[in-house]
């Protein structure tokens, strides 16, 4: 109709903007309040947004139309700002997104200022969980009350668990070693945090964390030679230290990897009863519901998957020694093909990503896994970059890599090992004590509560 296409002048620093109402008002509360109210404005064609930048305001409906833009200094405060004044959900979330080493104090700080929560909390967490690296410039160039808030936060805690069947009631003896642990601050012991639930399974199962809560979703029992797929899903709620069930996928699965993401999981291929799927499946939190998705482009199991600025990323093999890094648009439902690297007699077995660098670690030469190597691929750029040097890959350590802040931790039996991640490289920053236990590993980082520190 005439009036859901009605478009709008806004003025901003002299800058004129056309654009619709409707994208407006389901974009901003600022103007969902505006003609909510009745005001004179709700009758205007031009409207002047005072106390704005107008670049501030560009980047605004950059962000509403999908992109993702990598902002300085500059353009960072006058996002805040706008993101701040007009109400803009979606500018702040992407602020969120790319907060970084370089910008969190300066997005801390600007967020504060302007009283946007969200960002503010989050610019604290990750200065928290880089205080080593950032205590002295934190202390030097923020107001004491900045400083505080963060000092009162508990940084994230490294944790790892191992891959476990399902417990009977008569296999009690396993009972011991199907504990999540985590590394206590000096680094130098693992501690028990909490059992796995006799019915969980954490081998070739789901496993992510999303808003600090841990996710486990099917695995498999074996009976005899065979695999079953488990139905149970399982939730850990490290705030009150407890687990609870929740709804299994509408097509069970095992050997998937499980993504979280605003409010979602994501169950990504997989496979059952031996046959891999190409299968994808949404669960929505705070509706506790699953459906599914679009199909990947082709059945997966054991796919290489990571977050990277609000996006998923899933590495899939294509004979031969071709890795596909394909991205889901959770807007548009569909997977789209990022990138294609080839090398030799190899292929992605793990990825993370850190900044808007993706990092694949695939097997050396002759499917060497000891030697692992490793290539960075740049989202803005579109470049790759291959790492100098392998990295030594012992027990599959790297394929267990997660990211906080500028470090990324691995894990095997023998020592946990901290990489510095300093632009293309990764430096050896760190060892500490390994996790004793044999087998397939997850790790993930946690914030615990004061007391389990």
């Amino acid at each position: 109709s005439l009036r859901s296409r009605q478009t709008l002048k806004l003025v901003v620093e002299g800058a004129v903007f056309t654009e619709e109402k409707d994208f407006l008002v389901q974009s901003c509360e600022y103007f969902q309040a505006l003609y909510r109210s009745g005001m004179k404005e709700c009758r205007q064609q031009e409207i002047h947004l005072k106390g704005l930048c107008a670049r501030g305001f560009l980047i605004a409906l950059v962000v509403l139309r999908g992109e993702r833009p990598i902002l300085d200094a500059d353009e960072i405060v006058e996002a805040i700002e706008c993101a701040a004044f007009l109400q803009v959900q979606p500018l702040a979330k992407h602020l969120v997104e790319i907060i970084d080493s370089d910008n969190c104090l300066l997005m801390y700080h600007t967020a504060a200022n302007f009283g946007l929560m969200a960002l503010y909390h989050a610019a604290a967490m990750f200065i928290r969980n880089m205080y080593h690296d950032l205590e002295s410039e934190v202390r030097k160039s923020l107001p004491i009350e900045l400083v505080l808030y963060v000092e009162s936060l508990v940084p994230s805690t490294f944790v790892a668990v191992g891959a476990h069947s399902t417990c009977g009631v008569n296999e009690t003896i396993h009972v011991g070693n199907r504990t999540l642990c985590h590394l206590d601050d000096d680094g130098k012991s693992w501690k028990v945090l909490t059992e796995l639930p006799p019915k969980a399974s954490t081998s070739m199962a789901g496993v992510t964390v999303l808003d600090n809560k841990l996710y486990v979703v099917c695995g498999i029992q074996l009976q005899g030679a065979q695999k079953q797929a488990v139905e149970s899903c399982f939730c850990y709620n490290v705030e009150s230290d407890e687990w609870s069930t929740f709804a299994s996928p509408k097509q069970l699965r095992y050997n998937f990897p499980l993504v979280g993401l605003d409010g979602c999981l994501y169950a990504i291929g997989g496979e059952y009863k031996q046959t891999i799927m190409s299968s994808v499946e949404t669960y929505k939190v705070g509706t506790g519901r699953w459906s599914f998705a679009a199909h990947l482009p082709r059945p997966v199991a054991g796919a290489a998957c990571t977050k990277s600025m609000g996006r998923i990323f899933v590495c899939l093999w294509k004979p031969m020694e071709t890795t596909e890094i394909y991205e889901y648009l959770t807007r548009n439902d569909q997977w789209l093909l990022v990138t294609t690297l080839i090398r030799h007699q190899s292929y992605g077995h793990a990825i993370v990503a850190h900044r808007d660098n993706l990092f694949v670690m695939r097997n050396g030469p002759q499917d060497d896994f000891l030697r692992c190597m490793m290539d960075c691929y740049n989202l803005s750029t579109g470049q790759w970059t291959t790492l100098p040097g392998h990295f030594a890959n012992s027990k599959g350590s790297l394929f267990t890599a997660v990211v906080r802040g500028d470090s990324a931790y691995t894990l095997n039996r023998t020592m946990t090992l901290e990489y510095a991640i300093e632009g293309k490289t990764w430096k050896p920053r760190n060892q500490m004590k390994g996790f004793p236990r044999s087998g397939s590993l997850w790790t993930f980082f946690l914030r615990l509560p004061k007391g389990n520190r």
